[in-house]
């Protein structure tokens, strides 16, 4: 294959992005890097904070002094990598429902965006990654070699989250999960700075129908 070093893949939530992503990575020996998480981590620090989500200035300056790092998994329970706060393992925590209801009213926030792109840049700029988000091809990484944008009904995307959780051992409601995925899309796909969007030169790709293992085949054949 040729050396194609920087990958960006956006996509709404559950449209698959961070599981097609890994495996392109694992084929590749590139690096997964799902930003996304970033956001759940100030969201899931803020709340423990105790900060009114709707305060964009406390939530960005919270934003702007927390660490966040991501790396391989040290734990065999299903996860892609481990997520440190401030060196605290939160790869679970920031997962519940109560982050999916706040995370994308703190990614909108201006500042908190910028200071997670920052560090999203500094990652996919070394190469060798496969990086996943909303507005990686658009924002975080507008260099990257290929750019995907990977799509699917919102149907079809609450339905994989409602098995996602329960298959963890979550109680779930599928209703509840769709009619939040259809709201946050409406705020992702409506956001002042940096809404949900396919870069002009992505190539879109719907999920909806595909198996898993015909989508790392077709994005793995853009790469050929």
């Amino acid at each position: 294959m040729p050396d194609v070093i920087m990958i960006a893949i956006d996509g709404p939530a559950a449209a698959g992005k961070s599981t097609i992503a890994q495996l392109v990575a694992e084929q590749l020996e590139y690096l997964f890097f799902d930003t996304g998480v970033m956001y759940r981590a100030a969201t899931y620090a803020a709340l423990r904070e105790e900060i009114q989500i709707e305060d964009e200035a406390q939530v960005t300056a919270l934003a702007e002094e927390i660490n966040i790092d991501v790396q391989s998994p040290s734990i065999n329970d299903g996860r892609a990598y481990d997520v440190l706060l401030n060196g605290q393992d939160v790869t679970w925590d920031i997962r519940s429902d109560t982050i999916d209801q706040h995370v994308s009213q703190v990614s909108m926030y201006r500042g908190v965006r910028k200071a997670m792109t920052l560090k999203q840049r500094e990652i996919g700029l070394r190469g060798g990654v496969v990086m996943v988000g909303r507005d990686i091809g658009t924002v975080v990484l507008p260099e990257a070699d290929l750019k995907i944008f990977l799509d699917a009904t919102v149907e079809e995307r609450a339905r994989r989250r409602y098995m996602e959780r329960v298959g963890r051992g979550e109680v779930a409601e599928l209703e509840d999960i769709l009619s939040s995925m259809m709201a946050r899309d409406e705020k992702d796909k409506n956001r002042e700075y940096a809404p949900l969007i396919a870069h002009e030169d992505a190539i879109t790709i719907d999920t909806t129908l595909m198996p898993i293992n015909e989508v790392v085949e077709a994005i793995l054949g853009l790469i050929a």
